[in-house]
């Protein structure tokens, strides 16, 4: 008796809506609601689940505002999803064992038994190439690069601000700040 009256609870529960509140836009356009089935314990009926009823879906009216904010965050993620941060070759693997790093335009002859020469690829590498320090083979190295922020449609674009990357943005920025500033203080300098 005490399952029923907790089921019989449990399902006005579920399709009473006594605490929602009445007048409050929905961000949502589409809700849904499922059915909760319950089975008895002491049933002896087959172990296959039954068949779940399809799940309903109700319109929701939404006012102006709701339906603009709601356009509004569509586009946002649209743009969000096109913004591509392209990455580009240092030069530079780096031994995930000990830190090493090859760079292309030193090679390793400057290590003692380097037999690479300066401004050979790391695909050229001999197979049997092994980092100078721990002997790790040439598979642990990894490629250093350098991530560009932006659209990538739009990396051609301008004087080449746009293939710069963050670093090279703001020290530029912050270069002409200061070279302004030294000339503000150049003309004081003047009279």
């Amino acid at each position: 008796m005490n399952q029923i009256a907790l089921f019989l609870a449990i399902i006005f529960i579920a399709q009473c809506n006594a605490f929602a509140p009445m007048n409050m836009p929905s961000t949502r356009a589409t809700y849904s609601r499922s059915t909760v089935s319950f089975r008895m314990a002491e049933s002896t009926e087959s172990s296959e689940a039954p068949a779940e009823a399809p799940v309903e879906e109700e319109e929701v009216e939404l006012d102006a505002a709701t339906k603009l904010a709601m356009e509004k965050q569509k586009r946002a993620d649209e743009l969000r999803a096109q913004e591509v941060f392209m990455k580009r070759s240092t030069g530079i693997h780096k031994c995930s064992n000990c830190d090493w790093e090859y760079d292309e335009k030193k090679g390793d002859s400057y290590m003692i038994g380097g037999m690479i020469k300066p401004d050979t690829p790391f695909s050229e590498l001999p197979s049997n190439w092994r980092c100078p320090t721990c002997r790790a083979s040439k598979d642990n190295f990894v490629e250093v690069t350098e991530e560009i922020p932006g659209f990538e449609v739009n990396q051609g674009y301008g004087l080449g601000g746009n293939s710069m990357t963050s670093g090279q943005k703001s020290g530029l920025v912050f270069g002409g700040l200061g070279l302004f500033f030294l000339l503000f203080l150049a003309g004081y300098g003047l009279s």
